[in-house]
């Protein structure tokens, strides 16, 4: 079957993560849960169904003769409540009950609306993960965070809902566009950032073969990443404390994710919301300055933007991070790094601070 782990939700209950290279054993896991014989519905986005689509639904057969699907538009712009609307008739069409189950295939915005509107159908219908993009693999689809966007406040309106199984088929990794699989790093060097020094430089050393997508190397580095949040997440399931760690590099990113109007992905704005992290955590004498721009510099041989451009509007950025819901008592909850490895939650940094970090991103010429 593959490797898998087990994150646990508390005591005597969890979800296995398994990694593997196929669909087969798939069924099998699905019948362990108790699922034969029931309907199933894939949600899935026009994008990946016509990938995987067809082979995951040919291989449930062996459990359920009712075996259906919804596709909807692909696009964090489409992540929002009029799409979740669309699921929900969708379900009810299908005469899907509480026993039932719904499965996400594809990326984070498939799994974060997909798992929302499982948490919120019928007060609560079990789902499964099966990401297929390396963001969702070792991100988005571990600990239970679900959502969707409310206009210009991303995530905004959400649940926390944990599958029942995360599912991975790392051949799915091999359709993935270059920049596609560069937003995931963003993610990937983040955990090393935050939590595992020696990690994040394995990756800074092995940048050449995961570039390569070595089959081996992509194992390892996913499995490491996944360690990393199920640990965070075992300690803090509902973000009341140190899970708030994970978001690193969100705050400006989710800012200008929606300053550049969703042009960039995911993980490259979350890369310029570290560069600029990383930058205030400088200035306040925790990172030298040779830390700093080793950081900065090796997120370019991934891939990942390090700039923005030269007529952005930092003050319009730093008016969106007003947006960010991760807020205590009015101030952001900020994640800096004390040193590579080691990150904190700050809630004293003060929007100068947040501007100048934003401006870092931005050359002028002179």
């Amino acid at each position: 079957m593959g490797d898998k782990l087990f994150v646990r939700t508390k005591e005597g209950e969890g979800y296995e993560i398994i990694l593997t290279y196929d669909f087969k054993a798939l069924p099998g896991k699905l019948k362990e849960l108790g699922f034969e014989g029931r309907r199933i519905c894939i949600l899935s986005d026009d994008n990946v169904f016509p990938l995987y689509g067809e082979e995951v639904k040919a291989s449930l057969k062996e459990i359920s003769e009712n075996i259906f699907s919804y596709v909807f538009h692909a696009g964090e712009e489409y992540k929002n409540l009029d799409t979740v609307r669309d699921i929900y008739k969708a379900l009810k069409g299908l005469s899907l009950d509480r026993r039932d189950l719904i499965l996400t295939l594809g990326g984070g915005v498939t799994g974060d609306m997909g798992g929302f509107a499982a948490a919120t159908y019928l007060r609560g219908v079990d789902f499964i993960q099966l990401p297929t993009t390396l963001l969702s693999c070792t991100d988005s689809s571990i600990g239970g965070k679900t959502g969707v966007d409310l206009d210009e406040y991303k995530n905004m309106v959400g649940a926390f809902k944990m599958p029942r199984l995360v599912y991975m088929n790392l051949k799915t990794l091999s359709s993935l566009p270059d920049r596609e699989f560069s937003s995931g790093m963003a993610e990937i060097l983040k955990h090393g950032l935050i939590r595992d020094q020696a990690y994040y430089e394995w990756l800074i050393n092995n940048f050449s073969e995961i570039n390569d997508k070595e089959p081996e190397v992509i194992l390892k580095m996913i499995q490491r990443s996944l360690e990393i949040k199920r640990d965070v997440v075992e300690k803090d399931p509902f973000e009341e404390g140190d899970r708030a760690l994970l978001n690193f590099g969100h705050t400006i990113g989710h800012a200008i994710e929606k300053y550049m109007d969703l042009t960039l992905k995911h993980g490259e704005c979350v890369a310029l919301g570290i560069v600029a992290a990383c930058s205030i955590s400088y200035k306040r004498g925790m990172l030298s300055a040779d830390e700093m721009y080793e950081i900065r510099d090796m997120l370019v041989p991934f891939g990942l933007p390090i700039t923005l451009p030269d007529d952005a509007d930092p003050d319009k950025i730093l008016a969106l991070t007003k947006a960010d819901k991760k807020m205590d008592k009015g101030r952001i909850r900020f994640v800096l790094l004390k040193k590579v490895g080691r990150a904190y939650i700050d809630t004293t940094v003060s929007d100068e601070e947040i501007l100048s970090g934003i401006k870092e991103l931005i050359i002028r010429d002179e």
